[in-house]
């Protein structure tokens, strides 16, 4: 029996001048980003490339979705964001799974093409910082590694100055009734937030009834699981590194390894891990 497929007749052959699947997606412009800088060009710069690129769309996705979930949050509308924040989780797993196509790359095949990044560094990765900030992690010293585009200071200043998820959520609950100090509703958002024991028995109260306050209970946890797949990633992320290039000195000019440990056990949501040890 032949494996030969014929085309049906009723699919789209005759494209001129019509939208197609590389016009949409913009492929032409896409596809011609990979730009080598290691000369004699070294094989595995395009896995480094693409690697990098990918995460920066996923990236860019999350950052989308994250926007929309305040908006919810904002406007007391809960249901509707939890499609969104699980959909974070699942890219948040493409970036954490992401981290094992690159840990094939050998630190003698890495060494080959690390000079051709001078001074870049993932580190100085908008995106991530906005991701980092909409989560709640404030750091107004990092802006300034920026100072060279007007529009990444733009944005991050922004950002830094928005509510983050968290504190969307934490004035959610004082709208909901919940007794939030004042100290915690009018607090400086442009650092991150710190434990507080009103947040705590808050969520004490939530947890230990779950069917009277379902949705602040849901979203609850749909945080927990962005914070846990964001601790993942920062975790692979340093063990690929180790991997790569041990404890030598970032490109960027960090300590590299040891950089990147410091910030496993931060918490974006302290009361949320807190609460379990008070149930």
């Amino acid at each position: 029996m032949s494996s030969a497929r014929d085309i049906e007749s009723s699919i789209h052959t005759d494209l001129g001048g019509k939208m197609t699947y590389s016009s949409f997606l913009r492929l032409d412009k896409l596809l011609d980003c990979q730009e080598i800088h290691s000369d004699p060009a070294h094989h595995d710069e395009m896995l480094f490339i693409i690697q990098h690129q990918t995460s920066e769309l996923w990236l860019k996705l999350v950052i989308h979705e994250m926007r929309e979930t305040l908006e919810y949050i904002n406007t007391d509308r809960l249901s509707p964001a939890f499609k969104i924040m699980s959909r974070i989780k699942h890219i948040q797993a493409q970036l954490l799974h992401q981290w094992d196509v690159l840990a094939t790359l050998t630190p003698s095949e890495y060494t080959q093409f690390r000079y051709a990044l001078g001074p870049a560094s993932g580190f100085q990765s908008v995106q991530y910082r906005i991701v980092e900030y909409l989560m709640g992690n404030k750091d107004a010293k990092m802006i300034p590694v920026h100072a060279h585009d007007e529009q990444a200071v733009k944005v991050l200043t922004e950002t830094l100055n928005t509510p983050s998820i968290y504190d969307a959520f934490i004035r959610l609950l004082d709208r909901r009734g919940f007794e939030i100090p004042d100290e915690v509703i009018n607090r400086d958002i442009t650092v991150p937030h710190q434990s507080n024991p009103g947040v705590l028995e808050a969520f004490r109260i939530i947890y230990t009834h779950p069917k009277e306050h379902w949705d602040l209970y849901e979203m609850a946890e749909k945080l927990v699981d962005i914070e846990e797949q964001f601790a993942h990633w920062r975790f692979r992320h340093m063990k690929v590194v180790e991997r790569v290039i041990g404890y030598k000195t970032g490109t960027g000019g960090s300590s590299g390894v040891g950089f990147l440990r410091k910030m496993i056990d931060h918490r974006f949501f302290p009361e949320l891990w807190e609460v379990r040890t008070h149930l």
